[in-house]
């Protein structure tokens, strides 16, 4: 018989077996621990052409979220309550979005990181960096309006990135197009095959509710009952006499035709977005909302594997590895300081971790950390992969930029720069007031905002694709940094980066036609009056190689 005592050489053996099985116990209760965290996290980005309704929509979900107790609107100036998201004064003021905003709440057992995006084509750029973050969009489409241009075009890049899509058809409480035409356009316009998981019973003043056909249930608008139908569906006689007759008609009709020619549900084909799920209401009658949020915790994709220049990072590696998408200075106008937005990609963060900046393989303490809710923060000591959280950044950091605390350095896909199509060249008003502009033309060029250029006497020419840009940088100059500012525009309306180990050459190709610039990064680039003036220029110095906005990154780096 063996002997329990320590002096017993046999008795540590069996103590040994005993402590690896409970320590191989503790593993893998941990890995799954962390496997449960991370399918947790959904993290969005909310598309929409300008006036659909995608910052109202933003408030009620962070309503019903409790993330906030009362929600504003984008156009409820007059008793000053204002949309969450909408944090900038400016956007109070104009009633739009002009900057993202990342918000972070808990709902249903499920951490949602939404991405609230300006709709307004000229902050197109900015939208496009959010969306390399998210892991499914939501597209909010005016009943009424249909697709429209801004839409088509985020849709676009949505659809190259194959981010799972789901659409919400907004604003039924107001006349709107016929909800099988609505449909449709998904598909004529988009060539996005669709999937009604909800219905709307009428529309304007007929409005009387949604029919969810997964749950067999309808809510109905004014009354606000729920009707469980059960097995029986729309035939169900419990319907008769809740709704008007042509509404209860219209609503079987629709449903046999659904029933028999509508595309049938997958899931999987909606997390490779090839199908999207189709959901109708009014987001600022909060109706409909409920119904959407909760397919949607079901539906959407948790956290996936992300590429890199040399493969891919999976959400439950042990290395963690985030990129920088978003930078933003001075969020809270009390301390002027500046957040860069971080996206978990892999591994788990701790506060006062260190990490390396891929780009320049320089380590550092990431000892400040916050979670986001617009511009308000709370300090958060972990966050795991799918999480968005924001870092102080005293001039460190770039967009793009990857931090890893791997013994490998790691560099996620680059994020592409927009062809500016207007230039304006800008100074300080008052000559005092230099270092003020130079610091926020500094900021505003590294969060992204404008892009930013000098010419060979060291003025600054702005870019940008739509005129707002430039009212909201002068706007920021002014209430951010107090500096009044005039600004020329000049007859430039293509940029072109050219590829050289000699950029001083270039000062010979200046003339009224072309001018010579160097953007953020000291890369030369050549901005030409128009296109006719850029083919010519093409066609007479060959030699020299000529690089698009979007190519800069593969081309010249």
């Amino acid at each position: 018989m063996l002997s329990s005592t320590k002096n017993n050489p046999l008795y540590f053996c069996r103590i040994s077996v005993e402590y690896k099985r409970l320590l191989f116990y503790q593993i893998g209760w941990k890995e799954m621990n962390i496997i449960e965290l991370i399918n947790k996290r959904r993290i969005f980005g909310i598309i929409s052409h300008p006036d659909a309704g995608k910052t109202t929509l933003t408030e009620k979900l962070l309503l019903h979220g409790g993330a906030i107790r009362q929600a504003g609107t984008v156009r409820a100036r007059k008793n000053a309550k204002f949309a969450k998201s909408d944090w900038m004064e400016i956007e109070k003021q104009r009633g739009i979005s002009v900057t993202s905003s990342v918000m972070q709440f808990e709902y249903d057992d499920k951490v949602i990181s939404i991405m609230d995006t300006p709709g307004h084509n000229d902050f197109g750029e900015d939208t496009y960096r959010i969306l390399t973050s998210v892991d499914s969009a939501v597209m909010v489409i005016d009943a009424a309006k249909g697709i429209e241009v801004q839409t088509k075009k985020l849709f676009q890049v949505c659809s190259m990135r194959g981010i799972p899509i789901f659409t919400f058809i907004n604003k039924l409480d107001r006349e709107a197009m016929d909800p099988l035409e609505s449909m449709q356009e998904l598909e004529d316009v988009l060539g996005l095959p669709s999937v009604a998981v909800t219905w709307p019973i009428g529309c304007g003043k007929e409005f009387e509710g949604i029919y969810d056909r997964q749950r067999n249930v309808v809510s109905l608008f004014k009354k606000k009952e729920l009707i469980n139908l059960y097995d029986q569906g729309v035939s169900s006689s419990k319907l008769e006499g809740k709704i008007s007759p042509s509404n209860l008609t219209n609503l079987r009709n629709a449903m046999e035709l659904l029933d028999g020619a509508g595309n049938v549900f997958d899931i999987e084909l909606v997390r490779q977005g090839k199908l999207s799920p189709v959901f109708f209401g009014s987001a600022l009658a909060d109706f409909g909302v409920t119904e959407f949020l909760k397919h949607f915790l079901v539906m959407s994709p948790p956290p996936s594997s992300r590429k890199t220049t040399t493969g891919e990072v999976h959400p439950t590696d042990d290395v963690f590895t985030g990129f920088i998408f978003k930078i933003q200075a001075n969020m809270d106008p009390n301390h002027r300081d500046r957040l860069a937005f971080l996206r978990i990609c892999s591994g788990t963060f701790v506060r006062g971790m260190n990490i390396t900046l891929s780009r320049t393989g320089r380590q550092m303490k990431l000892s400040q950390s916050t979670h986001l809710m617009a511009n308000e923060r709370e300090t958060v000591d972990t966050a795991y992969a799918g999480d968005v959280i924001g870092i102080y950044d005293s001039g460190n950091f770039q967009i793009g930029d990857t931090l890893t605390n791997g013994r490998d350095i790691v560099f996620f896909e680059p994020l592409p720069t927009f062809p500016p199509e207007l230039f304006s060249r800008v100074s300080p008003k008052n000559s005092l007031k230099g270092k003020n502009f130079q610091k926020g033309v500094e900021q505003l060029a590294q969060e992204g905002a404008i892009q930013v250029y000098r010419n060979e006497y060291n003025e600054v020419v702005l870019g940008a694709v739509g005129v707002l840009q430039f009212e909201v940088f002068e706007y920021r100059l002014v209430n951010e940094y107090n500096t009044d500012i005039r600004m020329e525009n000049i007859e430039f309306t293509v940029a072109r980066w050219v590829k050289t180990d000699d950029p001083k050459s270039l000062k010979r190709y200046q003339n009224s036609r072309c001018m010579l610039v160097f953007d953020h990064y000291e890369r030369p680039v050549l901005l030409f009056t128009n296109q006719y003036a850029l083919r010519s220029f093409q066609d007479r110095y060959e030699d020299v190689e000529l690089v698009e906005a979007l190519d800069v990154v593969d081309e010249l780096e």
